[in-house]
């Protein structure tokens, strides 16, 4: 069962290193919106190093900062070199996300719950009651029998 939250209510996120960041809501729109992100590159369409395109470690890493600056819009625990509290932007949004640490835990407390919701619908039946009686073949049936192995 998927469980549905209406609220469109900003969620406080500890990232932990005494930083929490306030994020409004993963929506479909900001997904699509940071996928189409200038500053996220193509992924590689193949395993060979001189095609064009960026690594999927590359390319998921982009994803997450663009998700982060459409949603990001306070927090606490951030400041500058001198320690002064500063207001999220992208660059200083981007130099957070820079930190490991801080990365993993936005990825996996913010980004990864929307995906796996997202992943959930792939496998979808075609038929409304949920069930694959109507789907149709994806391969045809053998013509003819395999030959069984020879004894030795």
């Amino acid at each position: 069962m998927i469980r549905l939250n209406p609220s469109n209510e900003p969620r406080k996120i500890d990232l932990g290193f005494g930083v929490e960041v306030t994020c409004a809501p993963l929506t479909s729109a900001i997904f699509a919106s940071a996928r189409t992100d200038p500053s996220v590159p193509a992924l590689a369409v193949s395993d060979d190093p001189e095609a064009p395109g960026e690594s999927r470690e590359v390319v998921t890493a982009a994803l997450v900062k663009a998700i982060a600056v459409r949603t990001i819009i306070a927090w606490d625990g951030v400041g500058d070199p001198d320690g002064n509290p500063v207001d999220p932007n992208p660059e200083w949004i981007g130099l957070l996300l820079d930190q490991w640490a801080l990365y993993e835990a936005f990825n996996a407390r913010f980004v990864a719950p929307f995906l796996i919701l997202r992943q959930e619908g792939n496998g979808s039946a075609p038929l409304r009651n949920g069930t694959s009686a109507g789907a149709r073949d994806t391969v045809t049936d053998a013509t003819d029998l395999a030959p069984t192995a020879q004894e030795s």
